[in-house]
């Protein structure tokens, strides 16, 4: 999808069904979670990078999933999204630069505490 400042793709074809089609985000994450994905991804096409983005309590995430960051959906469920820009852009001390991430890849939704 290239609207907006924050380009983002979703290479997995199920998550991309999941997020295009209101119907099945609705019969597999319910109402409230469904819609907070469309307003989620509303916010992705909106902002100028992924610093800019302030809803969905916003956060990168540590261990098995270190290089991703995450947006609380619902109900313990998140949309999950790592950068896609190349080369990363970093920091001195290796890690990511979220305000300089400008393309990003959604990699999961769900609840990874599970």
């Amino acid at each position: 999808m290239d609207i907006g400042q924050l380009d983002f793709n979703i290479p997995d074809d199920k998550l991309r069904t999941l997020c295009e089609h209101e119907k099945t985000a609705v019969k597999n994450l319910g109402t409230p979670c469904a819609r907070k994905l469309r307003a989620r991804l509303a916010d992705l096409m909106a902002a100028d990078n992924v610093r800019a983005l302030v809803a969905g309590h916003p956060h990168p995430l540590k261990g098995n999933r270190h290089g991703q960051f995450a947006l609380d959906l619902h109900g313990g469920v998140r949309l999950v999204f790592k950068s896609a820009n190349n080369p990363i852009p970093c920091h001195d001390d290796g890690g990511i630069n979220w305000s300089l991430v400008t393309k990003v890849s959604i990699v999961y939704i769900g609840d990874y505490h599970d």
